[in-house]
């Protein structure tokens, strides 16, 4: 039997969300039926919208939320009805190469499901498809068994969601890919949700010194909230700015989580002779970073590329609830404003005007 829910659809790319009614089959061989708790607007939600990553429309985006179970197709049954889940955008296969290797967030057939129609619009019946296969813009969703884990105890379920990409980007940049070590110093690009997510994770790392940037003065009290030591506005002098906080050394590491060819040679710039950069941001191709190959070898750094935070859900999220019930993670403290499905929208206008930290949907 067919059910009837509300779903924020992407008619088209670029073309503005629609709030309307979808119908979603009951859960097949494999997959469940997911009632929305809360979903997380993430920038890459917005990249979706705007042509900057690809995904066959129409598409009802939303990657990054949670909820509970409450039916489960034929052959499932480590799920049962009534169980709180986080949804995993990036189920990895176990097959592919990357997979083979452990990298698990590199795996090659993570996304395969977004080219299937997984619902139908009720106005005009037109097939429609999983944004990042999950598509958690909606009251319920139908997903992959493979694409929920189980929510943390002792988590509430809408805070939960933001486990399933900000946190995890966030933590897994810091702890998997940078690698910050106790009493490194550290700069974060970008007071979003993931670059919330990175300055309370470079806290719990051991960061001595915890340098946000960005655009907007108006998010230094979150960024600090967050573990934020001193906060640097953008400018032209802001790599300047960052290495005279540190004795013009420059930081051990430098997380980028904006994806601008501005802010990654910033985040370079401000990176001490032998340090790390690491680069989570998601831009569009026509955002080139030049180096020339003497500043290559003069001065020794590492630049690298983040999917995910290099993370495994599976792994992580039990960590990270640990650190979220020793209090040393504020889930609700990367949240800017609670919004229902109406509020998108506004929400991808404040992402473009760099404003807030994270918007949830709760339902």
């Amino acid at each position: 039997m067919t059910t009837r829910v509300r779903a924020a659809v992407l008619p088209a790319v670029g073309a503005p969300l629609e709030i309307t009614e979808i119908e979603l089959p009951p859960p097949g061989p494999g997959q469940v039926r997911v009632r929305l708790a809360a979903a997380g607007v993430c920038h890459s939600d917005l990249s979706l919208s705007d042509g900057t990553l690809r995904v066959p429309v129409p598409a009802v985006l939303g990657h990054e939320g949670a909820g509970t179970v409450v039916a489960v197709g034929p052959d499932v049954t480590h799920l049962a009805p009534g169980e709180g889940v986080v949804l995993n955008w990036s189920p990895s296969c176990g097959a592919c190469p990357a997979c083979s290797l452990g990298e698990v967030w590199l795996c090659a057939n993570a996304l395969t499901g977004v080219g299937d129609v997984y619902a139908r619009r009720v106005r005009d019946g037109a097939d429609l498809h999983p944004g990042l296969n999950v598509a958690a813009f909606a009251e319920e969703t139908v997903v992959s068994a493979d694409c929920v884990l189980p929510a943390p105890d002792g988590v509430p379920l809408a805070d939960a969601a933001l486990l399933g990409c900000a946190v995890l980007t966030g933590y897994g940049a810091v702890h998997h890919s940078a690698q910050v070590r106790p009493g490194e110093t550290v700069a974060v690009f970008g007071a979003g949700g993931v670059g919330l997510a990175a300055l309370q994770s470079a806290r719990i790392a051991g960061a001595s010194r915890l340098i946000a940037v960005d655009v907007s003065p108006a998010k230094e009290e979150l960024a600090r909230s967050a573990g934020a030591t001193d906060f640097v506005v953008v400018s032209g002098n802001t790599a300047r700015e960052i290495r005279a906080l540190t004795g013009k050394q420059g930081v051990d590491v430098a997380v980028e989580c904006v994806g601008r060819a501005a802010a990654i040679r910033a985040a370079w710039d401000s990176t001490r002779r032998g340090g790390r950069t690491t680069v989570v941001g998601i831009g569009g191709k026509d955002q080139e970073v030049t180096f020339n190959a003497m500043e290559i070898f003069h001065w020794g750094r590492t630049l690298s590329g983040c999917v995910y935070g290099n993370s495994d859900p599976a792994r992580d999220l039990p960590v990270l609830a640990g650190h979220v019930g020793a209090g040393r993670l504020d889930l609700g403290a990367l949240v800017t404003e609670r919004i229902g499905l109406e509020g998108i929208p506004a929400a991808f206008e404040n992402m473009v005007a760099g404003k807030g930290g994270r918007a949830l949907v709760v339902f």
